[in-house]
């Protein structure tokens, strides 16, 4: 068991942490959509990348109907492990609408021998929902606008670990 004080340290160390191991400015971080957010959860039990909508019932049944219009290709293109939850409860009673995705296996942000894992897991899963949004950004007639690039360095960072999770995913040598 943990106090509260070395539970929130052992937080705060993860996500500097996480900060420092994948330095890159998400594009998802601010959607300039009311309500519309997506977000990394990491607790004692559960590692989670979701959408989340959280605006009144009128924009948020708006949004999840746009949504629900794409699951299809949401399921199929980019996370077939999605899981949609129109009615989800926050730990505070509050009602959203979600979509998720979970990895599947055990994790706690108090197990630094877990936290490698979370990471990936939510480097990949955030990308991809990048993709996804892109995407329906098109199909809304709206464009994704980065505003900050991290150079050569960067770059080559990030071509080498997609060239790993290919490799990680369809087998290697098949580039």
């Amino acid at each position: 068991m943990f106090s509260k004080e070395e539970s929130r340290k052992l937080r705060e160390e993860f996500w500097i942490s996480f900060g420092k191991s994948f330095p890159r400015k998400w594009i998802l971080y601010d959607t300039k959509l009311k309500g519309f957010a997506f977000k990394f959860h990491f607790d004692t039990k559960s590692a989670l990348v979701t959408l989340d909508l959280e605006d009144d019932l009128e924009n948020r049944i708006n949004f999840w109907d746009k949504l629900q219009s794409l699951k299809t290709i949401l399921t199929e293109e980019f996370l077939p492990d999605a899981i949609f939850e129109e009615a989800y409860y926050l730990e505070n009673g509050k009602e959203i609408s979600r979509i998720y995705v979970n990895l599947d296996q055990k994790v706690s942000i108090h197990n630094k021998n877990t936290w490698r894992d979370v990471m990936e897991f939510f480097v990949e899963k955030m990308t991809l929902f990048e993709a996804f949004f892109e995407d329906y950004k098109k199909l809304e007639d709206k464009s994704v606008v980065v505003e900050e690039f991290g150079g050569k360095d960067t770059a080559l960072r990030i071509i080498e670990e997609s060239f790993v999770l290919y490799d990680e995913t369809f087998g290697g040598g098949k580039r």
